[in-house]
């Protein structure tokens, strides 16, 4: 990613880089074109993305969020700063598109019409249904506006989040932080995935939990998400997450992998444990 960064067209006025690990210190002598600082903070992925933007210079009108395991072409920077420029301010915050989208599991079944009226998916982009289940944005190639966007990728307006900050309930992995930051920031502005700024994700197994942790954060995250928000509702989630574990038992099955079948104990697991505590958020 910062190799990328340093390719840019137009660079961007500073980078951060919050890691647990004090060796990424030495980052600023691997990239000296780069204006780059280092925050040491051990926690979540959340609670460094807070930190990062406490850390962001007062003058920065516009802060980004770029994971560690994507690459840019070398205009992305540019087109998101050039379409910044014009935007109105009902606009908050922006996304990349993702070029090399991963194949969805069992696309078939999410593209039936009973899939839709369960809550469990949609043909539609970047939306949330009322289950609280959101959607994918694959083949994106016009500008997009949508209802939540992937903190892989994005750049949001500075006093947008002077009123917003990463839920630090999400721990560890924080899987579906982004999903809770930006839905919540789409309530009042608008959401926007640029079609031009391209982006290529190629997923590092560091830091990624074991299919059966996965599995359990799937049903804990989801029901914490959707009960902050009224407007979503808590029985169709429930649904949707069981027909969605008997989908990974289905695919498990037809590709002969165990994985599968991890990630529906820790569903399970992870509806055992919502019912045996009700967690508050902290945003």
């Amino acid at each position: 990613m910062l190799t990328s960064l340093a390719g840019q067209t137009r660079q961007p006025e500073e980078i951060i880089v919050v890691d647990e690990d004090e060796s990424s210190c030495a980052l600023g002598g691997e990239f000296p074109a780069l204006n780059l600082r280092v925050v040491v903070l051990p926690g979540s992925a959340s609670a460094k993305r807070n930190a990062g933007l406490r850390a962001a210079l007062p003058e920065m009108t516009l802060i980004g969020f770029m994971d560690d395991d994507i690459l840019l072409e070398p205009k992305t920077i540019e087109t998101l700063v050039c379409f910044w420029d014009g935007a109105s301010q009902e606009l908050g915050a922006t996304g990349c598109r993702l070029v090399n989208y991963p194949s969805l599991d069992a696309w078939g079944l999410k593209t039936l019409r009973l899939t839709s009226r369960l809550g469990l998916y949609d043909s539609r982009k970047g939306v949330v249904l009322r289950s609280g289940i959101h959607t994918m944005m694959p083949d994106i190639s016009e500008d997009t506006y949508v209802r939540w966007l992937s903190s892989m990728s994005a750049v949001f307006r500075r006093r947008v989040l002077e009123e917003f900050a990463f839920d630090e309930w999400f721990q560890d992995y924080s899987y579906l932080e982004d999903l809770d930051f930006s839905y919540r920031i789409g309530k009042k502005y608008k959401l926007v995935v640029v079609a031009g700024a391209r982006i290529y994700h190629y997923p590092s197994e560091v830091g990624r939990p074991s299919a059966y942790l996965f599995g359990k954060k799937e049903v804990l995250n989801r029901l914490y998400f959707v009960s902050k928000h009224p407007e979503l509702s808590l029985p169709l989630c429930c649904l949707a997450l069981c027909i969605r574990a008997f989908m990974s038992v289905f695919v498990g099955i037809t590709r002969f992998e165990a994985d599968y079948f991890r990630r529906v104990a820790g569903n399970f697991r992870g509806f055992i444990a919502a019912c045996a505590r009700r967690p508050k958020s902290t945003s």
